[in-house]
């Protein structure tokens, strides 16, 4: 019998970053360091309907081969994975982990009572923040714990920062490019510093998958943008600390529905990039202000232009929260973040 399975969307087919699949991955990977490869059971979630269909079988195959079951569902897999679970694992009595991705299990589960029924007989439910805990107890969990978001990532040695100068700065966003990430009031908040100024005051690139409802929204969002707001594509999730470093901020004016422990921030912290961030869900929870970034009124162009426009206001303490990044990130390493998941289930 193996040690643990790991139920989740790994898409090991296609070249996925989104963070469900990120962080599926990363669960794996840390199991196998802690228990060994011949422990370690993983079964793909990814493939729809079809998979959806074979999901009873799945279930049963987890719990007769492995001590622990971690899972890593979405909002439609959870609807069917979690009642099967606890159904069959009446007999099987095994140890039952779900590892939360994403800020959307609290108000999901309070509309959906007959959900947390079951959710409540899981062994433990691992969410990213503490107010998600706090949301959870207060609709009735005594089996939540927290374990923030992680990435695998080379933290940037502070002799090799990159400090910020002066005119033009250099800004980025660096996540999911669809709207309501922000994108737009990334580039509006951009172009109208820039319309107040004879020289560029900033340049904008834009990283991330194109999600294939809003590629339409997107192109005619480069149509009518000015040169200095490019697309750059996507960035292997080993070389986004490479390619952070060279920036003076990221922007991440999100307002996105499921948005959790955005993994964007690690990112920007391992690459000692203070993030200005809208203040939304979890971020002001993450960004300490005025240490590692500034939080502003969500949807407010006009604080997120002030944000922008403090980087030249204070260079000294931009760069001085640059350093503050980088010490942040630490916390996030995958061998540190998951030590409290590996300890339950060696038992």
């Amino acid at each position: 019998m193996k040690k643990v399975c790991i139920i989740g969307c790994f898409a090991d087919t296609l070249d996925l970053l989104n963070g469900q699949t990120v962080k599926t991955k990363i669960v794996y990977k840390e199991m196998k360091n802690a228990f060994g490869c011949d422990e370690v059971m993983k079964v793909d979630t990814y493939g729809g309907i079809k998979t959806l269909v074979k999901t009873p079988i799945i279930v049963l195959n987890a719990l007769i081969h492995s001590q622990n079951v971690i899972i890593l569902p979405a909002e439609n897999g959870l609807r069917i994975i979690a009642p099967l679970l606890i159904t069959f694992n009446k007999v099987f009595k095994r140890n039952i982990c779900y590892d939360v991705i994403g800020g959307w299990l609290p108000e999901f589960v309070n509309k959906r009572k007959w959900l947390g029924a079951f959710l409540k007989k899981i062994n433990y439910i691992f969410v990213e923040t503490e107010s998600m805990k706090e949301q959870l107890e207060s609709q009735g969990y005594d089996n939540v714990e927290v374990i923030p978001n992680c990435k695998e990532l080379d933290i940037l040695d502070t002799k090799t920062i990159k400090y910020t100068e002066g005119i033009p700065y250099r800004l980025c966003t660096f996540s999911r490019v669809i709207k309501e990430k922000g994108i737009e009031d990334a580039v509006q908040a951009v172009c109208e510093i820039n319309s107040k100024y004879d020289d560029i005051f900033a340049e904008l690139d834009i990283y991330g998958q194109i999600e294939d409802s809003q590629k339409e929204w997107f192109e005619q969002l480069q149509a009518s943008s000015p040169q200095y707001i490019r697309y750059k594509g996507m960035v292997p999730f080993n070389q986004s600390t490479e390619v952070l470093k060279n920036y003076d901020a990221l922007l991440f004016p999100t307002y996105y529905e499921g948005e959790g422990f955005a993994g964007t921030i690690i990112d920007a912290f391992a690459a000692g990039l203070p993030v200005i961030a809208s203040d939304w869900k979890y971020n002001s929870e993450i960004i300490k202000q005025g240490i590692t970034g500034m939080i502003t009124k969500t949807h407010s162009i006009s604080e997120l232009k002030n944000a922008i426009l403090s980087i030249n206001s204070d260079v000294e303490k931009w760069n001085f929260m640059r350093k503050n990044c980088i010490s942040e990130a630490k916390m996030y390493l995958p061998a540190n973040a998951m030590k409290k998941l590996i300890d339950i289930v060696n038992g």
